[in-house]
């Protein structure tokens, strides 16, 4: 067992740097300093993909198009569609409100009916940034990304904000990386730094990538956690060896 963002920044060569993750159930963010993760800096947020699909889904189901086809699309199939089509705006409120702004795109059902999504392709993952949309009270992912970096000591801060990766599968909607960059870079704008963040085309298995990678090093091999200590400690040693 270990922390999913450390995981996800050894698999960018890293030890220290902010993790911001955006999977199936849950979205994370985790900071990290010299392979230690903060754990005051850590965030979560109850938006990611399966709550994207069910808002797609609800938004599809709102057009006047193909009811039909719609109300009988799979789990699975609506997974596809989102992949495949939906991405992220770097201007939402300007492409919602501008007609031709964004194209059109068509899916095809496994039963052979063609579906048409139009704005939906970018209001779909907008809650992971508007929460609201979802009738979540909580801050999107950039402003909990930006709560966690300001929780890191003032001497590592720039190292750690140089050292911004992305991961999970719900991070690779096209426009993710690029309005994550502009949003962190919005909220420490006249703080004399620029925020980039890393965006591996591999990043939906960071995590799993990340775990092989740290349990093969030798290092690593004095940080198991026995029976013997989990029985003695508990599993908050956890924390205390890894």
């Amino acid at each position: 067992v270990a922390n999913t963002g450390f995981l996800s920044l050894c698999a960018h060569g890293r030890v220290t740097g902010l993790a911001v993750e955006a999977g199936a159930g849950l979205s994370h963010v985790t900071s990290v300093c010299g392979g230690r993760t903060l754990r005051k800096g850590g965030r979560c947020l109850g938006v990611a993909g399966e709550q994207l699909s069910g808002y797609l889904h609800r938004l599809l189901l709102e057009s006047p198009r193909e009811p039909s086809a719609l109300r009988a699309l799979t789990e699975n199939a609506l997974t596809r569609l989102k992949e495949q089509c939906c991405y992220v705006s770097l201007d939402y409120e300007g492409d919602l409100h501008q007609r031709g702004s964004h194209r059109p795109a068509t899916f095809q059902t496994p039963d052979g009916h063609w579906i048409t999504l139009g704005k939906e392709r970018f209001c779909c993952p907008e809650p992971l940034f508007r929460p609201e949309l979802l009738h979540h009270s909580c801050p999107g992912l950039h402003q909990l990304a930006g709560q966690s970096l300001r929780t890191v000591p003032d001497h590592a801060r720039t190292h750690v904000l140089g050292n911004i990766v992305l991961s999970g599968g719900s991070s690779l909607f096209p426009g993710f990386p690029e309005r994550m960059c502009l949003e962190l870079n919005f909220l420490f704008r006249g703080a004399g730094v620029h925020v980039e963040v890393l965006a591996n085309p591999k990043r939906g298995t960071a995590a799993w990538a990340g775990g092989s990678m740290a349990a093969s090093l030798p290092s690593f091999q004095h940080t198991w956690m026995t029976k013997g200590e989990y029985q003695e400690h508990g599993a908050e040693y956890v924390h205390t060896k890894f």
